[in-house]
């Protein structure tokens, strides 16, 4: 089976549940959420919605957990908004790309930093 209808289901997916956490839900244990890929099975059943939670672990697991209990009312709003004949299930997954970037680029400029102190040091 062709993979172009499950890849345009989760840009469309990745575009109506971000809009809906940004405006329709309103627990406060939800932090903010980064939606950072949703990934959808090839018969269309099932989706996993990949977030990045920017916060303390604690928060993210908050709104983790929140988002799986949300995930019911995610899915029937999907239903009423796309035209689909079955609304795939959801689940949220934590993502920690973003987080292992921020470290990344944390290292590289250290390492920059201290690249410069020794530069100087050999230029006197």
């Amino acid at each position: 089976m062709s993979k172009h209808r499950p890849n345009r289901l989760a840009e469309t997916l990745k575009e109506e549940i971000s809009q809906l956490i940004r405006v329709e839900l309103k627990d406060p244990r939800i932090g903010f959420v980064t939606l950072t890929s949703v990934d959808v099975a090839d018969d269309l059943s099932h989706a996993k919605v990949y977030v990045s939670v920017l916060g303390t672990e604690e928060e993210g697991n908050a709104s983790l957990n929140s988002l799986n209990r949300a995930a019911g009312f995610i899915r029937s709003e999907i239903g009423k908004r796309v035209r689909l004949r079955h609304t795939p299930s959801i689940v949220f997954k934590y993502d920690p790309s973003i987080q292992h970037g921020a470290h990344i680029a944390k290292l590289l400029k250290d390492v920059g930093a201290s690249d410069e102190t020794g530069k100087e040091d050999s230029h006197e």
